[in-house]
């Protein structure tokens, strides 16, 4: 239960929450280019670079973002950013934009975040795009077909870290990458049929004391999951029915 001074504590963070999403609607919106700003009030004043960071004011449980402007949003990431393995850390018309991860460390640290695909930021897109189209479970599978291919190239069978920008996206750095294998995992099953119940599956999975997971673990039991370990690379990223 919640005393008085908890109450007031809730009504300031309350207060607080409110002023900072009316500020970041109001600075953040770059309304010429249809999407938000990197970096507002920096040393160089607005940053319009095109980058994703932005997908998190939508994919987030809270999203921060106006609902009337996710759309914009997403379709400009989803045609500059979006490649068949991930997205892109900044668009390709930007003078700092590099097409390849390769080179030394200084070279390949110049380019990490200049424009390198990062394949776990699908499951970041994907989670925006179906707050848009929340029916669309064909349409967000579409974007993880490209991993297919992946998974016979570098490490049989999982997901490397980063890639070039541009066709053929060579992989790079960590040739099995826990946080990419994760989200496309993620993404996999929450556009299969069941959508987001199936990704809760493998919470159970991997966090087995949850007290939470305790509660609904009858209802949802993990044998229920589908056999990964049985399926072919086509199988795993298969339009769902």
């Amino acid at each position: 239960m919640l005393n008085s001074e908890s109450d007031a504590s809730a009504e300031r963070y309350e207060r607080l929450a409110g002023r900072a999403r009316e500020s970041f609607n109001s600075r953040f919106r770059y309304q010429v280019g249809g999407y938000l700003y990197d970096v507002v009030d920096g040393e160089h004043g607005d940053d319009k670079s095109l980058r994703p960071n932005q997908l998190f004011s939508i994919s987030l449980p809270h999203p921060i973002l106006e609902k009337s402007r996710w759309e914009p949003v997403i379709n400009t990431v989803k045609e500059k950013l979006v490649t068949p393995v991930g997205v892109r850390t900044l668009a390709p018309w930007h003078r700092d934009y590099k097409m390849r991860y390769f080179g030394d460390l200084r070279s390949r640290d110049a380019a990490y975040h200049q424009g390198t695909v990062w394949a776990w930021l699908m499951g970041p897109f994907i989670d925006a795009w179906l707050k848009i189209n929340p029916q669309d479970y064909t349409g967000a599978r579409a974007f993880l077909k490209g991993f297919d291919r992946h998974l016979n190239d570098v490490c049989i069978g999982t997901i490397s870290e980063v890639f070039d920008a541009e066709n053929p996206f060579n992989p790079g750095e960590c040739v099995s990458q826990a946080w990419s294998i994760a989200e496309i995992l993620r993404s996999w099953l929450k556009t299969s049929p069941g959508g987001q119940q199936a990704a809760e599956k493998v919470y159970l999975l991997c966090w087995p004391q949850s007290s939470s997971v305790r509660r609904t673990a009858k209802s949802t039991p993990p044998s229920s999951l589908p056999d990964l370990t049985g399926a072919s690379h086509m199988e795993l990223f298969e339009q769902p029915e």
